[in-house]
């Protein structure tokens, strides 16, 4: 579904990517493990039209998506959840949802029967669709950012860093809200520093350091591996 290969990306002298080969097919979940500035954010932002690779190629479904800008890459069915949510605060819930579902505009029954899907996922947001956004828990601002990534209808949704500054309790949920998520259809790219948490629910997992792939295999061959326990699940 979705293929990397050998993406550099550089801003100025500074080379964020070297080489990046990363490959997604459809119905999996994959996660990207890395530390804070590792370069999973970039990855993201480069599939997602935000970061122009300097060398490689992104495919999508087949297709070069290479230079597409980010609103084309929503109509082909590839959204991206960043990290740190970047909600409209003052907005209402729904005004947020209804944002997200921008490529249905005019599609009336469409966007109805998205906005039902998210309000089915987050029930609590149903709850506060009249309330603005800034007045949500972490936690909710959180449903709310997946929710609003979820009505456009993407074959291929990105998540960056969904658990980051959650309670633990709120974590647990998270990760099985995205679990449901891919288990109704939908392919999953997920950047976590939660290795524990997240290759618990993954297919299988990359992990990035200094902006290339160092590694790669199956949730439990990760999982498993001494080097990634100590760096990143603390045993």
């Amino acid at each position: 579904m979705l293929k990397l290969t050998d993406v550099t990306v550089r801003f100025g002298a500074f080379q964020a990517l070297n080489n990046i080969n990363i490959e997604v097919e459809e119905g999996e979940l994959v996660v990207l493990l890395g530390a804070n500035g590792a370069g999973k954010s970039t990855i993201f932002n480069a599939i997602s039209g935000l970061s122009k690779p300097t060398v490689g190629d992104i495919r999508f479904l087949g297709e070069s998506v290479k230079g597409n800008s980010p609103d084309r890459m929503v109509k082909v069915g590839v959204v991206q959840c960043p990290e740190g949510k970047k909600l409209f605060p003052d907005m209402t819930v729904q005004q947020n949802l209804m944002m997200g579902g921008f490529v249905h505009r005019g599609k009336k029954t469409q966007l109805k029967n998205s906005l039902e899907e998210v309000y089915e996922l987050f029930g609590i947001l149903r709850d506060k669709k009249d309330d603005s956004a800034g007045s949500l828990s972490g936690g909710q601002q959180q449903m709310l950012a997946i929710g609003r990534a979820l009505m456009s209808k993407p074959k291929l949704i990105m998540l960056d860093e969904p658990s980051i500054g959650l309670a633990p309790l709120i974590v647990e949920q998270m990760f099985s809200i995205i679990q449901k998520i891919n288990q109704s259809g939908t392919t999953v790219l997920l950047a976590e520093q939660n290795a524990n948490a997240a290759l618990k629910i993954a297919d299988r997992g990359y992990v990035i350091e200094n902006g290339a792939v160092v590694l790669k295999g199956s949730s439990a061959e990760l999982f498993n591996n001494d080097a990634i326990r100590k760096a990143y699940i603390g045993a």
